[in-house]
């Protein structure tokens, strides 16, 4: 049992709240302070905080920080608790990113049939790999032997391989049928979604890292490990509609990028050089390299945002939104003339409709007023947003729309407005 969960479970059957009632108390993570030992009552709709919890507690589920005397305190990659080194996006503690380049890219081709169609190769030694679409196709990752050839390509379902001596073939009674993701370890086994079976969503071992597989009830899938990888991946997708577009990316050691060159051009694409991290990312064509150096042109400075404090603004918004809740802000990239922030789900005050742990809030500029720091936390109220062809749903952020750092305070100023809007 998590130690949380552990001292929550020490005041079950007890009587608290000055009466003699009892409850089954398990962690709520919602409240201000996560080192205090607040505890949800289940069956109810209240916790109540017990005080602090323990010192050596986690501050969060997974997370790496404790709670130290009622604070919530982080160990550096130096193993000191409270220190501010991290490891940079390379896995050098304390580094400036200077040893690793980012690969992105949108992978737009589209099958002639329904069956697995390679995307990239991810060599051995990448990390932080992402992928991610929004159709009714499935992504996957296969191993890679022999430092180049695929274990897996076009295969139709249905289909079978005729092979002659030198490995090469054709296939055989190749019929279209509905995509399936298909991941596969390096011996040549698929790790989930292999033989056209649908595998549930979930954490599975591939590569010596942990692949992160989520597939929503929409037509959302996503893709992700931590690495490092300890060989080649090829990165697939399955396809059963045309394809609107996949993006991935990953960091790679400097040294590694040569290889994958070679691998990827042997492969049919054309990669070019992958941005340093300095770079905002964009979603591009090719996998591309801008080396340090290279002198970037300075962007226009963004006009000041207007002012959007007071009661009268938090209330016009609140009432007016489709969703508020809190959220941390975890990436954000730059898209034509659009922003797009992937935030965590922390606290829902308003929907009305569900939302997920993990979306994207877009907002129509690249200077989005106000804007939105990283690894901070937010109160958003947002819009939902569908194309008239019902083919993009979004939760928009409206420019000079309510979008304020997270406090105890803004937390009760919120909820207060919920009390004056219209019915």
């Amino acid at each position: 049992m998590p130690f949380r969960d552990l001292q929550c479970a020490l005041y079950n059957g007890h009587p608290v709240l000055g009466t003699q009632k009892t409850y089954q108390w398990v962690p709520f993570y919602g409240a201000p302070n996560h080192c205090d030992l607040n505890c949800l009552a289940v069956g109810h709709d209240f916790y109540h905080s017990f005080g602090r919890v323990l010192d050596g507690t986690p501050c969060s589920p997974g997370a790496q920080d404790l709670c130290v005397a009622g604070r919530c305190l982080s160990a550096g990659c130096d193993g000191l608790l409270g220190s501010d080194a991290r490891e940079d996006r390379c896995g050098r503690c304390g580094g400036a990113n200077d040893s690793c380049l980012f690969v992105q890219r949108v992978f737009r081709d589209a099958g002639a049939f329904a069956g697995y169609w390679n995307v990239t190769l991810i060599p051995e030694g990448a990390r932080h790999i992402r992928a991610a679409h929004r159709s009714r196709n499935h992504l996957g990752i296969a191993g890679s032997e022999g430092g180049g050839a695929p274990l897996a390509a076009r295969i139709p379902r249905g289909g079978r391989w005729q092979g002659r001596g030198d490995g090469q073939g054709h296939f055989q009674g190749a019929r279209a049928d509905p995509s399936l993701a298909a991941l596969m370890g390096g011996d040549g086994r698929y790790v989930l979604n292999g033989n056209w079976a649908v595998s549930p969503a979930g954490t599975y071992e591939a590569a010596g890292t942990r692949v992160v597989y989520t597939r929503a009830t929409g037509p959302e899938e996503t893709l992700r490990a931590a690495g490092p990888t300890s060989q080649d991946l090829l990165l697939q997708v399955l396809l059963q509609e045309p394809n609107p577009g996949i993006e991935f990316e990953f960091w790679l050691p400097r040294e590694r990028y040569g290889p994958f060159q070679a691998q990827a051009q042997v492969l049919g694409w054309s990669p070019r050089q992958p941005q340093p991290r300095e770079v905002e990312p964009q979603p591009l064509e090719s996998p591309t390299v801008i080396p340090p150096r290279t002198p970037i042109p300075t962007p226009e400075p963004c006009p000041p945002c207007p002012d959007t404090r007071g009661r009268a603004h938090r209330l016009l918004h609140y009432c007016g939104s489709d969703f508020v809740f809190r959220a941390r802000v975890l990436g954000r990239v730059r898209q034509a003339q659009e922003t797009r922030y992937e935030v965590r789900v922390q606290l829902i005050y308003k929907n009305r409709s569900p939302l997920r742990a993990l979306e994207y809030v877009w907002a129509p500029s690249r200077c989005p007023c106000p804007p939105l720091a990283l690894h901070r936390d937010y109160l958003l109220a947002a819009r939902r947003l569908i194309s008239p062809d019902g083919t993009q749903d979004r939760l928009l952020l409206p420019h000079a729309g309510y979008a304020r750092l997270w406090s105890p305070a803004e937390d009760s100023r919120v909820r207060l407005a919920a009390r004056h809007c219209p019915l």
